[in-house]
């Protein structure tokens, strides 16, 4: 039978695996030495069972060691007569208040209502999920997250901006990251928008926010036509005499190559673009994001985001490591 480990934000199907609960703890050991972070295990039927445990692990650490397998009937009843409805996978504050109007206030309420009234009250979301609180697998495994459909990258500048060259670099900047992620898809991009705002809430400040839409040649992954496109679509929305604080670029229309039909006299990515691009990937993915970049694109840009708050990387950074003086 098919059973299901979650450690926090990973999966993996254990079936035919001998002895999960033991494998659960070595994970979490291995995890917890290596990073120093602990993270709790779930295992069970179901994935939404899985995250249950998982949650359960958690919450009783001392008694649980942060591994909990309830593949065992009597152990899954035990963990959903004991937890709250509001704590499952997907039923949020609103929901809560929806499911106790019908008597339901634990898990275990929740797997044993009728799938057709919760799926006819409310959807098939809460259908799916009362059924696998009950052991039948409703939720598979993904082989990989599907592509998405729009990739945006927004930031809030470290300063006001009243200046355009300035807005135009971090448009560039943000476009950088945005193709990379386009290309980490596999996908190409059709269509482009870019804007720019000002501060909303502070009362002294005259407010502007506006955006472009803009078409492109041909479906591309190239970041040196996306950037271009991008920058000079700027011209369009910025109006002098104020302080922009946020700029925007989304990218639209997405496809993967082979998805569209080519025109027979339209415009294509030369294949010399994407070998420039598979090399700037490398580059930047053996020697760090930003090896390589548009130019541009400046290395400290004096609008960037203020980090001063920013958690340090104490087990991934040695120039960060904890300093302890002793006296």
């Amino acid at each position: 039978m098919t059973s299901f480990l979650y450690i926090d934000e990973a999966w993996a199907d254990l079936s035919g695996i001998h002895g999960p609960e033991a494998l659960g703890r070595q994970i979490r050991t291995k995890v917890l030495r290596s990073t120093g972070i602990p993270v709790g295990v779930g295992i069970a039927r179901t994935k939404t069972l899985a995250k249950l445990a998982n949650h359960t692990a958690k919450r009783l650490q001392m008694q649980t060691g942060g591994v909990v397998d309830i593949c065992d009937t009597f152990k899954r009843d035990w963990v959903l007569r004991n937890t709250d409805v509001a704590k499952v996978w997907g039923v949020g504050r609103k929901m809560k208040a929806h499911l106790d109007a019908m008597g339901i206030k634990t898990a275990m309420d929740l797997a044993k209502a009728d799938p057709w009234t919760l799926r006819k009250n409310f959807s098939v979301v809460i259908e799916k999920t009362a059924r696998e609180l009950a052991g039948t697998p409703c939720l598979e495994l993904e082989d990989a997250a599907p592509a998405k459909q729009e990739i945006c990258c927004s930031r809030m500048f470290g300063k006001r901006l009243q200046e355009l060259p300035a807005i135009k670099e971090a448009v560039a900047t943000y476009m950088m990251r945005a193709a990379e992620k386009l290309r980490a898809q596999g996908s190409l991009c059709k269509k482009v928008r870019v804007s720019i705002r000002t501060g909303m809430f502070s009362p002294e400040e005259a407010k502007y926010a506006n955006g472009v839409l803009v078409q492109l040649p041909y479906p591309t992954d190239d970041v040196r036509l996306l950037t271009r496109s991008a920058v000079d679509a700027l011209d369009r929305v910025f109006r002098p005499g104020f302080r922009y604080s946020k700029a925007e670029v989304l990218l639209m229309d997405l496809c993967q190559p082979g998805e569209y039909t080519d025109d027979l006299f339209a415009l294509s990515q030369p294949a010399d673009a994407s070998r420039v691009m598979n090399v700037l990937d490398q580059i930047n993915q053996r020697w760090g994001r930003g090896t390589l970049r548009s130019a541009s694109v400046p290395t400290n840009p004096s609008w960037g985001m203020r980090r001063e708050m920013m958690s340090q990387s104490y087990t991934t950074r040695l120039d960060q490591l904890w300093r302890v003086n002793c006296s």
